[in-house]
């Protein structure tokens, strides 16, 4: 089987040959490429460049195609800084007050540069393994995490508690923003589409907060991947067990969490029901730990899931560029041999 197979098998239910691994890697793939950061997400050939020598080098099953998490929030008015060594970060917001979105209109995307830059350098990566390696597809930015972007998060946290209306009309716009790049992306062949709504988490907002804030617009995406005949993946970084059986209401088809949340209710919930896609700490294990300890953590999570197809090997979040090679090539060891 090749790549596209196993991981394709693992969102079905059905077994493969091998685990399929497809890791959250892109500052690790471009530091191993040569490229500063800035280099990678404001070069569309640098960055396709990046994952498919990272694929070619460590035998991975798919691209986690992602340049950085301001992708959306630079379409829609954020101010965004560009660092040479860091990924592209929010600045500034762009709305001083929760009422001003009546006078916004997001518009096109599609003319926006750094959206071109991710849709074309997704296009090279597509044409380069076509239907041999997986392509996951990130769409940047949930709606909930860019309308917190779009006022910054400490008046955003406000804006729901006392302005709900306006944050409602401003979340139906930000779905607008996703949806349209979910469609540009789905052109370009993807094969999954992902987002990251990690300002939803209850680290950040109640479960009530989420059920009525973030989840109807997490489902509006989810609804319009399927529509395009795609399978869809959320990802959520911190502890998401409160959230965990809302998140079984979005009929999604699998989910990348990180390791802070109780792996073992993720497996009671979805393991017959929902691929996972993770869950090493990718800064304590990956990044600063041994091999051994990469080997201790892969061994659990793949032991836990013994007897459910429904399972990607990755880190919970995003592995930062100092990440050893030696410890991505003993999580692929070890995911290979079990």
């Amino acid at each position: 089987m090749n790549g596209f197979q196993r991981v394709n098998a693992a969102l079905k239910g059905e077994w493969s040959d091998k685990r399929p691994i497809m890791l959250h890697n892109f500052m690790v793939a471009a530091k191993e490429a040569g490229f500063t950061m800035k280099q990678y997400y404001s070069n569309p050939a640098n960055a396709a460049k990046a994952h498919i020598q990272a694929v070619e080098k460590y035998e991975l099953d798919g691209v986690l195609w992602d340049i950085d998490t301001a992708v959306l929030a630079s379409a829609v008015g954020v101010a965004v800084d560009y660092p040479e060594n860091e990924p592209a970060r929010v600045h500034k917001p762009s709305l001083a007050r929760v009422e001003d979105i009546e006078k916004v209109e997001i518009g096109d995307i599609s003319r926006n540069e750094r959206i071109q830059i991710s849709v074309e350098g997704f296009r090279m990566v597509q044409k380069y393994f076509g239907n041999e390696i997986f392509l996951r597809a990130n769409a940047d930015q949930a709606p909930f995490s860019l309308a917190s972007m779009m006022r910054s998060p400490q008046e955003w946290m406000i804006d729901l508690m006392v302005n709900p209306q306006h944050c409602q009309t401003l979340l139906q716009k930000c779905t607008d923003a996703c949806t349209q790049f979910v469609k540009l992306l789905a052109n370009e062949g993807a094969h999954l589409i992902s987002n990251g709504d990690s300002s939803a988490g209850p680290e950040m907002i109640s479960p009530e907060m989420y059920r009525e804030f973030a989840l109807p617009y997490e489902k509006q995406i989810v609804q319009q991947a399927h529509r395009l005949g795609l399978p869809y993946m959320l990802h959520i970084c911190g502890n998401t067990d409160v959230i965990l059986e809302e998140m079984l209401n979005l009929d999604i088809d699998a989910v990348e969490l990180d390791y802070k949340t109780n792996i073992y209710k993720i497996h009671q919930l979805f393991a017959d029901k929902i691929t996972l896609s993770g869950t090493i700490d990718p800064s304590g294990i990956m990044a600063l730990g041994t091999t051994k300890m990469v080997e201790e953590k892969a061994v659990e999570l793949l032991t836990l899931y013994k007897n459910s197809p429904r399972f990607i090997m990755n880190s919970g979040c995003a592995l930062p560029s100092t990440t050893p090679a030696e410890n991505i090539k003993k999580l692929i060891e070890v995911t290979r041999r079990y």
